[in-house]
């Protein structure tokens, strides 16, 4: 099923306004931060392992409603995988919102698919890709803030 226009405002004005998962973890074992300076957007990333499956996963931050919106989706899907299902699932929403021949469809994204159309907004892809950094810097236990300087869609 294609998403169209309108229901893809409508998601993101709904995570927008409601999001998933908006809180600090305050015993986290990985949390990594992020940075979009072109839209001012901020993001911390809060990531709890348990038996190689992410048992809990959170974020804080500001910014414009599509990468709240992101980060909101991202950690309902993310929730409950394992490590490497969360590290392929970065790749494939990377591969689906960057390249125009992308072949992922709504049955392998589900709702993340709402973002597909968004490779057609260059300056949104950073917007739509932060938190997904952030996330998969936790998953790899990388220290260091993440921005989208220099990052290219």
């Amino acid at each position: 099923m294609a998403y169209s226009n309108e229901l893809y405002r409508q998601v993101i004005l709904e995570h927008n306004k409601n999001p998933r998962n908006f809180r600090a973890i305050e015993s986290a074992q990985r949390v990594s931060e992020g940075n979009n300076p072109l839209c001012g957007d901020r993001v911390t990333l809060y990531v709890n392992v348990e038996n190689d499956h992410i048992s809990d996963i959170a974020f804080q931050g500001s910014g414009c409603a599509i990468s709240k919106a992101s980060a909101s989706l991202m950690t309902e899907a993310l929730k409950g995988k394992t490590v490497e299902d969360a590290k392929t699932l970065f790749l494939q929403f990377q591969n689906m919102v960057t390249d125009k021949s992308a072949k992922q469809t709504s049955e392998d994204m589900g709702k993340l698919a709402v973002f597909a159309g968004i490779r057609d907004y260059p300056t949104r892809v950073k917007c739509a890709t932060l938190a997904w950094h952030a996330a998969h810097a936790a998953l790899l236990n990388h220290q260091d803030p993440i921005t989208t300087e220099g990052e290219t869609s």
